[in-house]
């Protein structure tokens, strides 16, 4: 078995961002720790200043199979290109047939788009369509396959 591990992404605006992740993974709000009946709740028991709160955002597979994602504000922007990025499988992965796989590409293009998501570049494998670099609404690279 290996190790539990969670994904943190630094960012202006935590709410907004995780909103955007949630629709791109079909993600949903990480529930308040147990014993806490909300993340008001934890912050209050934790004497985190009510300033803070917006500070964080938690996201979970709702099927709590993949890894969760945080996202914390920072003061600064982003200045350079990742070097690591999410490859979403939006598709199936290359081992879906091209004619299935990409029209679900296709789409998933439209609706981050319409999100806030910016494409970058579409790249070609053997002469056709293969996946699509974009950036989500504060330029973190990811890629649709």
């Amino acid at each position: 078995m290996g190790t539990e591990w969670s994904l943190t992404i630094d960012c202006a605006y935590p709410g907004k961002l995780a909103a955007f992740w949630a629709l791109a993974l079909g993600y949903e709000e990480k529930p308040a720790p147990a014993g806490f009946g909300s993340w008001e709740e934890w912050f209050s028991h934790h004497e985190v200043p009510e300033d803070e709160w917006d500070d964080g955002a938690y996201l979970s597979d709702p099927d709590g199979v993949g890894p969760t994602l945080s996202f914390l504000k920072v003061p600064e922007p982003k200045v350079a290109k990742n070097r690591l990025h999410i490859d979403v499988r939006v598709g199936g992965g290359r081992e879906t047939p091209w004619e299935v796989r990409w029209p679900r590409v296709v789409e998933a293009v439209e609706r981050l788009t319409a999100a806030g998501a910016t494409v970058v570049r579409e790249y070609e494998l053997q002469g056709r369509p293969d996946h699509v670099w974009m950036a989500d609404p504060e330029g973190n690279e990811f890629c649709l396959v």
